[in-house]
């Protein structure tokens, strides 16, 4: 088990962003994961040794098989079953070869631009159920001229990631909380259908969590725009996860804890301004895990099958 003291943090004011990679997950997710994912002490080790043996047949595939760490991230999503995390595996290393601008040497330092601009944020806190939250800031702070829309899902991608390395969140999932003060027409003008199916995709079919949901925040007339291009990909899975709260601080509360909440939402969480700079240094301490991960995937000229 890591020792928490030796994990790298982020300081936010009087809190600590840590990612919780070796940690006890604790006797509430435990029960969670029991009763949500079917997880039990034998489960993991019956999950484990017959993904890995699935796996072995895959010979277009370049992953760490004896990674038992590597092969539970997939099976909670999947809930222990083997076919359904091969696939899922499978998914998930296929979109990176389809979505090469997105995907290939995505490490920190060439992330730099988008974690610069103070768009993302994990907060500190998990909400009450122990999921991550994840804050997307994608209106007048977001500049398209001094960053794109890919960048901004490249952000998102490399947060996730490291989120998703995390038992707890793999068990309690994560949110996402979009606050869409400020988007105007010249914010509007970068979504496209294609870029909406390719969102969606990832989000329903490759990415191994559990979003428990998207809370949208603050989002102008636009919004419902460029909404339009999103829905006829989703399934109602998806959908159901969407909530739309414009100003409503209380609609928020009803769903999120004010414990875990910055005060703009409605939260009591006092949060500094972190500058861009900041997040930077803090996933730089990471450079090397992402550089690992990235080596991971359907071996060079191998024709992907899914």
């Amino acid at each position: 088990m890591e020792d928490i003291d030796n994990t790298p943090y982020l300081r936010m004011g009087q809190y600590e962003l840590r990612f919780e990679n070796g940690e006890d997950i604790g006797p509430a997710l435990k029960e969670v994961a029991r009763i949500e994912l079917r997880e039990t002490p034998e489960a993991v080790e019956n999950g484990v040794q017959k993904l890995r043996k699935l796996l072995q047949d895959d010979t277009d595939l370049n992953i760490p098989l004896d990674d038992d760490a590597f092969l539970i991230q997939f099976l909670r999503p999947c809930k222990y079953y083997t076919e359904s995390a091969r696939a899922l595996i499978r998914r998930y290393f296929a979109f990176k070869i389809k979505n090469p601008k997105l995907y290939v040497g995505l490490t920190p330092t060439t992330a730099k631009n988008i974690l610069s601009q103070s768009i993302l944020t994990v907060l500190p806190k998990r909400d009450q159920l122990g999921r991550r939250i994840l804050v997307i800031e994608s209106g007048a702070k977001w500049k398209p001229s001094q960053c794109s829309l890919d960048e901004i899902v490249q952000g998102c991608i490399l947060m996730l990631e490291a989120a998703m390395r995390e038992p707890k969140t793999q068990v309690a999932g994560a949110l996402v909380l979009m606050d869409l003060d400020g988007l105007g027409l010249t914010h509007a003008y970068h979504f496209t259908p294609a870029f909406a199916s390719r969102v969606v995709e990832w989000v329903q079919d490759c990415l191994p969590a559990r979003l428990k949901a998207v809370h949208v925040v603050n989002q102008p007339y636009i919004f419902n725009m460029i909404f339009a291009l999103f829905k006829p990909f989703m399934r109602e899975k998806l959908r159901s996860r969407i909530f739309l709260h414009g100003a409503n601080k209380e609609s928020i509360l009803a769903h999120i804890d004010a414990d875990c909440l910055p005060v703009q939402y409605g939260g009591n969480m006092k949060l500094p301004n972190i500058e861009g700079q900041e997040w930077v240094n803090f996933f730089s301490l990471y450079e090397n895990e992402y550089e690992e991960a990235g080596v991971y995937g359907f071996k060079p000229g191998v024709k992907v099958k899914v």
